[in-house]
């Protein structure tokens, strides 16, 4: 099997590398070519056998997306995004990462596959953020689609086009809609749900932790794990499932900003706690509330997606995958 993911150099898409490598297809068969793709060279993952091919380039340039695809992989993980706070910052970069490079990327399939009838399975990052405005407290993948920021507005358009290039037999493919992601590793970036893996992951780290929201802001949300659980369940998927629709809420925690720091106090005692430090900040409290607060993901759940049960589980895995050194 040959597996090409872009955005490799990310958080996702350095640990889906990983277990690609490590545990193959959930299917059994074994991963004997990968192609990872991003703006700075992807890290290799450790031990693979196969042939690795990591390639540095901008998939929103002209041109650039026809390389990705030249050896036809069998399965395409496309992760490959401007995050939310920097879209909304930066209109102009936005859409053309998000929108412009999802849509060369999917060309460049398209005529590679006009003269082959080759036609790969693509698993593309979307995200909750196509959700937007006077919403209910539950929302399923019915709910119309109104995106109050420009990533959320580019991650819609971009589904739009995952729909029409499977239903034209170009790909088969099938969007992800994913949860905020947390506890996030590494430094913050600039996304701008960034602060709800902060307030786990510097006070674990014993570092302070700015809180820019109230604490009864709730919001949706899964592990890193879970999230690379997610594209491996998809890849196997019969598409013919999806029907007409091949957008997916994810399933997801609802939990709010207090409950959060209840369970980092259950786990890691008082004293993680005590470094969060209250700076209210009225956009970003602004924003965050217009965004889903639960979910209904009946149908991604009778497909098979699964996620944690508890946000206590959540901030456990983090301290086993990313500080070996502190587990219980």
């Amino acid at each position: 099997m040959h597996a090409l993911i872009t955005g490799a150099a990310g958080m996702i898409g350095r640990k889906l590398a990983e277990r690609l490598t490590r545990d193959g297809a959930p299917d059994g068969k074994p991963l004997d070519q990968l192609t990872l793709v991003d703006v700075v060279e992807p890290a290799a993952p450790a031990n693979f056998g196969g042939v690795l091919m990591r390639m540095t380039l901008d998939l929103a340039s002209p041109g650039s997306a026809a390389s990705t695809v030249a050896g036809r992989p069998d399965v395409i993980f496309h992760l490959a995004a401007v995050v939310s706070g920097e879209a909304e910052a930066d209109l102009e970069k936005g859409y053309r990462v998000n929108f412009g490079g999802t849509r060369n990327l999917l060309d460049a399939v398209r005529l590679r596959g006009a003269t082959t009838g080759w036609a790969p399975r693509l698993v593309f990052a979307s995200s909750m953020a196509v959700f937007g405005g006077d919403m209910p407290d539950v929302i399923d993948d019915d709910f119309f689609l109104t995106p109050q920021t420009s990533y959320g507005a580019q991650k819609a358009m971009c589904e739009h086009l995952v729909a029409d290039y499977s239903r034209r037999g170009f790909i088969r493919g099938i969007g992800i809609r994913l949860p905020t992601i947390c506890v996030r590793p590494g430094k913050p970036n600039k996304a701008a749900s960034g602060f709800f893996s902060g307030i786990i992951r510097e006070p674990l780290n014993g570092q302070e932790a700015i809180l820019p929201v109230g604490e009864d802001v709730r919001h949706c949300m899964a592990s890193p794990r879970s999230a690379v659980g997610f594209f491996l369940h998809a890849m196997m998927l019969d598409t013919a499932q999806l029907g007409i629709q091949p957008n997916l809420i994810m399933p997801a925690l609802s939990v709010t900003v207090a409950e959060q720091i209840e369970a980092l106090e259950r786990v890691a005692g008082s004293s993680a706690v005590k470094h969060i430090r209250r700076q209210p900040d009225a956009a970003i409290d602004k924003m965050v509330r217009g965004w889903g607060r639960a979910v209904d993901a009946r149908r991604a759940r009778a497909l098979g997606f699964v996620v944690e049960t508890s946000f206590d589980e959540i901030v456990r895995e983090y301290i086993d995958e990313e500080m070996p050194a502190h587990r219980a």
